[in-house]
């Protein structure tokens, strides 16, 4: 059995570009009177560690484990603790560990001396929302070496040419919509775009959710949260 687990080992973060423009984590400290931009540790900080009464570990082997959903891996406040996590990463090798980031300018400056080409156990990801971002982050995360490599264009907001980019060990490329009250438009067109490239060089395709404000045919339509998920997978687009 699989299990996704959301670990954020810290909390908080600083806006990077556009795509960070209507933050989902921002909105949300927002509407608790909390700071985002306050980076400090959470009580989860040791989670994969952790063991309950009987010495299991809470985190159970197998697992599928999506890191710093609610910062970044990579920003620069984080460099003191960053070490110890990747300790607990290289101790639970029986656990999955997925880290998205912005900051692919600093991911060769903040691994664990003994990467080499990579731990088994971790997939990197790059987060893009339009081509200038995939132009400048795409050719650096690259060049880091990894066991696997995965792309996030979310929120997507413009057409993206991916043509040069895809390399053999990139596992899958996932597209949504942006969310929330002031989400920009997500285009079809642009899904389908990414879509058909990912179907010439044979990588998988998720197109996750359609945002709140989804353009098909020329017409936009607002959708709810509860639905985009369904929505994008009515399209029937997916692949592999």
């Amino acid at each position: 059995m699989e299990y996704k687990i959301l670990w954020n080992p810290w909390h908080g973060c600083k806006k990077l570009s556009i795509g960070c423009m209507n933050c989902y984590a921002f909105r949300k400290d927002a509407a608790k009177g909390v700071d985002p931009e306050s980076i400090y540790l959470t009580d989860q900080f040791e989670l994969p560690v952790e063991k309950d009464e009987d010495g299991e570990y809470l985190v159970p082997e197998h697992s599928d484990v999506l890191v710093c959903t609610l910062s970044d891996f990579f920003i620069e406040e984080a460099d003191q603790w960053r070490e110890k996590v990747w300790e607990m990463i290289r101790k639970r090798s029986d656990v999955s560990f997925s880290i998205l980031t912005k900051r692919v300018d600093r991911i060769a400056s903040c691994l664990p001396r003994d990467w080499g080409d990579g731990y088994t156990n971790v997939s990197l990801g790059c987060s893009i929302e339009n081509q200038l971002q995939c132009d400048k982050r795409m050719p650096i995360f690259n060049s880091v070496k990894c066991k696997s490599r995965y792309l996030i264009c979310e929120p997507l907001l413009d057409e993206i040419d991916l043509t040069e980019y895809f390399t053999p060990d990139l596992e899958y490329v996932l597209c949504s919509g942006e969310r929330g009250k002031n989400a920009r438009v997500c285009k079809m067109e642009w899904v389908e775009y990414i879509r058909d490239q990912c179907l010439v060089n044979t990588v998988r395709f998720i197109f996750e959710k359609t945002g709140s404000r989804f353009e098909k045919d020329g017409k936009v339509y607002k959708i709810p949260l509860s639905l985009q998920r369904e929505q994008a997978k009515k399209s029937k687009i997916q692949l592999f």
